[in-house]
């Protein structure tokens, strides 16, 4: 029987994600904060302390992570206990149980001696929890910094990769995100005023500039200052991307920063399109399984699909909920699933 409720957490060196579902699964409110722990894990404690009282009461809580890997840590095993001993010490009241990936949920005594499974595991937690809704799909998860490209078939999760540095090489895990990827992480060079002009190797925009210029951003999902500390705004974006081609924003009229915009996340789409071509050619999938899009880039996913000739599947509809709750709950797909998978008969 349903265990309700239970609230699900993700812990990104970035951001804290959390979701609480109720009766059977159905969402009832997700959220995400800024928590930048490169600054120190003392920033983690800060958002636990705004998203529990938010979130409400529960006795069952599940947790999965990326943060592990700031370099705040010596090395993973040292963040996974961190971080695992900050949520155990602030849900004392609860059981806390951690995402290990495929060893499934272990308790936080064990997070230690299993921190190689635990570390950098949340996109796992997403494709299992996938692979028990649909026969098969392939998963694209797009979110601020990374791209997760996992196949799933027959209730298995297809992964050729595990820890990151196989899936780099996989082509699983794309760094590439829509909100904190630098600029200059897109391409090496860009067309301009009838010139191919390399990109400058400083950090004076980031993606969340160019999807903002395009106009598909989405409200709330850029939470961290700007490259130059200013404004999020078109206008500002455009005078931090002039900076990319070594110009000031008034040497070009408008429209062609934002061609200069939509040619970045052309290079962007195209890199993701190129690494789910090389997993798909594997032909672990039929021609009809659907990308299932996930993360605040998932219009991109939406793109992707389309360029595939596959059926498109938004995640927030695997989920009962109010509408702004299911959108939410896609934007933070792990969240989502460690507490469906904890909570699931």
């Amino acid at each position: 029987m349903w265990v309700e409720p239970v609230i699900g957490w993700d812990v990104g060196g970035a951001h804290l994600k959390a979701a609480r579902l109720g009766r059977a699964g159905r969402v009832e409110r997700v959220l995400q904060l800024p928590c930048p722990l490169w600054q120190g894990v003392e920033r983690l404690d800060e958002a636990l302390a705004q998203a529990v009282p938010a979130l409400g009461a529960s006795r069952l809580h599940a947790v999965t992570m990326t943060g592990e890997m700031v370099d705040r840590f010596a090395d993973r095993r040292q963040g996974v206990a961190v971080l695992v001993d900050v949520m155990r010490a602030r849900l004392a009241e609860a059981r806390l149980l951690v995402w290990a990936g495929r060893a499934g949920f272990i308790g936080t005594d064990q997070a230690g001696a299993l921190a190689a499974s635990v570390a950098s595991a949340n996109w796992l937690a997403s494709a299992t929890l996938l692979a028990r809704r649909v026969a098969a799909a392939i998963l694209v998860d797009i979110g601020s910094t990374t791209t997760d490209l996992v196949p799933v078939a027959g209730g298995l999760v297809l992964a050729q990769g595990t820890s990151d540095a196989e899936r780099l090489v996989s082509g699983e895990l794309v760094y590439t995100g829509v909100v904190r990827t630098p600029v200059m992480a897109l391409a090496p060079r860009v067309p301009f005023g009838g010139h191919w002009v390399p990109l400058m190797a400083e950090h004076f925009a980031t993606a969340a500039d160019v999807h903002r210029i395009t106009g598909r951003l989405p409200e709330g999902a850029d939470q961290h200052p700007t490259a130059d500390g200013g404004p999020r705004t078109v206008e500002a974006s455009i005078r931090r991307l002039a900076r990319m081609v070594g110009r000031d924003a008034d040497s070009a009229p408008e429209v062609a920063w934002c061609r200069l915009a939509e040619g970045l996340a052309e290079a962007q789409l195209c890199r993701i399109e190129r690494e789910c071509e090389r997993v798909l050619s594997r032909g672990e999938l039929p021609a009809s399984a659907p990308v299932v899009g996930a993360g605040v880039g998932r219009f991109l996913a939406a793109d992707l699909a389309r360029r595939l000739r596959r059926p498109y599947v938004d995640f927030a509809t695997l989920f009962e909920g109010d509408e702004p709750e299911r959108a939410r709950a896609a934007d933070c797909a792990p969240a989502v699933a460690v507490a469906w998978l904890a909570g699931a008969p």
